[in-house]
């Protein structure tokens, strides 16, 4: 997801009366809001309520209403059947509005269906497709305009670096650096969705005593065809041999050791090979992360801290009395925190990966000015994270002070049981390459639709891929889950093939229908044909599920959560499967043209929101399968 130009200033096509502004809310990126002022203003005029406080009592319904309030938390006086109504009484249908009921202590609304389907559909539209080219137009680019329904000016003019991933060179890429990129590339989606300057920075563990074992046993087992092949995997292979050495001669890790700390001191014999190891990685990296459809604007590493930062912060902590010695190393007493202690220096003299976050964190601000650095990290760091950020605070930068909010740890839980299908572990190359194969066999049982797809293995990896994401996405980010290979490649259920799937048929229908195309713009359409009584529920479903998606991102943008996109998207995807025997395009004829069209557009609508929903989530969706 391309960097989203902030939303201008925007004017429908399709005008509802004026209504009175409320903080925080912008009707020209989310007109459900101009509906939810227009209920406030009811509350308001009918129980003496100041208006923002009444749009704060508005929430959307739970039951299939579209809008509830809960009477209570306004603490009225009088009894609440009383109060629910006078706001009955004050009540008149009107162009926002089409009816109040009164059930115990909550008001349920209705919007006016005919001018909610249309104000929406006119948005979604407009958003996506009009105001986007406009801009490219103005702007003399050449890039493909990106539609910008459900952004949002939140973070304008502020800078945000989002950390994610963060593998370790030379182990295998494991399932829970798999979980960070993929919320990690959620999270720099929706701050730039949200209009933040956003830095996706990749922080590789580059540096250690590890590498100090790959070096020594490089010597042994080295093969540089095999390293030039693929890097990541020779470099492992290296390390698992070397520590099954170690485990038989206690003389494998004291060279290590000392490898290392001609490292840290500068060696240019022991960087040499280091330095190859490291580009080639990156290399390998950067192919497997575009598989993923996951950029980074930043990589570096723990060795590019500079060695001045690490000694200026041990310097600074030693001055606040937060050091002390044991047995040669350095130690960090944050006992009285209640974060206990943890070491900042060796006792050979070299660093860890505490001092380096430490002297990382000081030099990044120092080069960015970021108003907000985000950790994705799993939660069985959070006992670091909370001391690294605790330290950042006690040594006295203003950036790094609780009150600022500018240092977030972003956790996640454990992924259990993720291998092969055979139950071997493995490198995430092959956990794609496998659900790709399983992919491609399922879509060669249909020679016809098959033979349509332009590229058939490629499609079946971003299937494959779109299984392992969802999978990942679908709950509570703090919450383990446990791999399932059926589950996950599954085309029924709430699964990653079955919202492609969903995409994949709203995109046929414009090729199934060419006579019916070009569409007029939505003020020639006759939208109040989606609210003919036969087909208004399922359609009208739709309709307010579209207009919801601009607070389905901002919600995501408070929790940091990507379940309630996912949530999003399979609500819209099996609203559409409600409404596609009941709202047809296909079978109808020339002489219900407006009627198909109507319909056609509502498709289009969806397909588009849809899409956005699924490119946020870092998802290619696709147009046939």
């Amino acid at each position: 997801m391309a960097a989203t130009e902030p939303l201008t200033t925007y004017q429908s096509s399709f005008s509802l009366p004026s209504l009175p502004k409320v903080p925080e809310t912008d009707p020209s990126a989310c007109v459900l809001d101009s509906f939810r002022i227009a209920i406030a203003q009811l509350l308001s005029d009918a129980l003496g309520l100041d208006l923002e406080k009444a749009y704060n009592g508005v929430d959307y319904g739970k039951k299939g209403e579209d809008f509830t309030v809960a009477l209570p938390r306004f603490r009225l006086p009088g009894k609440v059947n009383e109060v629910a109504q006078k706001v009955i009484d004050k009540f008149t249908p009107n162009e926002y509005i089409e009816s109040v009921v009164a059930d115990k202590a909550f008001l349920h609304f209705r919007l006016n269906t005919p001018n909610m389907i249309r104000a929406v559909l006119t948005q979604v539209h407009e958003l996506t497709h009009v105001v986007p080219a406009q801009q490219a137009a103005s702007s003399s680019s050449s890039a493909e305009p990106e539609g910008i329904y459900g952004t949002n000016k939140l973070g304008a003019g502020k800078k945000v670096i989002v950390e994610y991933s963060s593998p370790n060179i030379a182990k295998s890429f494991h399932v829970g650096h798999l979980r960070s990129t993929i919320i990690g590339a959620f999270l720099a989606n929706l701050y730039k969705a949200s209009g933040w300057e956003v830095i996706s920075m990749n922080y590789l563990g580059d540096w250690g005593t590890q590498f100090g074992l790959i070096a020594s046993g490089y010597e042994k087992y080295g093969n540089q065809e095999k390293l030039e092949a693929d890097a990541i995997k020779h470099l492992f292979e290296i390390y698992v041999q070397v520590n099954k050495d170690a485990e038989t001669d206690p003389t494998v890790k004291e060279t290590a050791a000392a490898w290392f700390k001609r490292m840290e001191d500068g060696d240019e014999a022991a960087l040499a090979n280091w330095r190859v190891w490291r580009d080639l990685s990156i290399k390998k990296y950067v192919q497997e992360y575009e598989r993923l459809n996951v950029q980074f604007d930043v990589y570096t590493g723990e060795s590019e801290v500079s060695k001045t930062s690490m000694d200026d912060a041990l310097e600074r902590l030693e001055k606040i009395d937060l050091v002390e010695e044991s047995n040669g190393a350095k130690l960090l007493n944050l006992e009285q925190w209640k974060l206990g202690k943890a070491v900042v220096r060796k006792k050979d003299g070299t660093s860890i990966y505490l001092t380096r976050d430490i002297g990382g964190a000081v030099e990044r601000y120092e080069k960015y000015k970021f108003d907000k650095m985000i950790y994705v990290v799993a939660s069985q760091q959070d006992l670091h994270l909370a001391q690294f950020f605790k330290v950042l605070e006690l040594m006295g930068y203003e950036w790094a002070q609780p009150k600022n909010a500018s240092l977030v740890h972003v956790n996640y839980g454990l992924v259990q049981g993720m291998s092969t299908r055979k139950g071997t572990v493995v490198f995430l190359n092959q956990i794609i390459e496998e659900a790709a194969n399983v992919m491609h066999e399922q879509m060669k049982t249909n020679e016809e639709k098959y033979n349509a797809v332009e590229n058939p293995v490629e499609t079946a990896r971003e299937i494959g891929i779109t299984g392992v994401k969802i999978q990942d996405m679908a709950a509570k980010r703090i919450n383990n889950y446990t791999f399932n290979w059926d589950r996950m490649l599954s085309f029924e259920g709430d699964t990653g093939p079955y919202l492609q799937y969903a995409h994949v048929r709203l995109a046929s229908l414009d090729r199934k229908n060419p006579h019916l195309l070009p569409l007029p713009a939505p003020s020639a359409l006759a939208l109040d044909l989606l609210a003919a009584p036969h087909t208004s529920q399922q359609a009208r479903d739709i309709a307010f599920l579209l207009g919801t998606y601009p607070d389905v991102v901002k919600t995501a943008l408070k929790t940091h959560e990507p379940s309630g996109v996912v949530t999003f998207a399979f609500r819209l995807a099996h609203a559409i499967s409600s409404a596609w025997d009941a709202v047809v395009v296909k079978s109808l004829g020339e002489d219900e043209r407006e009627k198909a069209q109507a319909r056609l557009f509502l498709y289009g609508c969806a397909r588009d929101v849809l899409g956005s929903a699924l490119r946020l989530l870092t998802i290619r969706p696709l147009e046939r399968m």
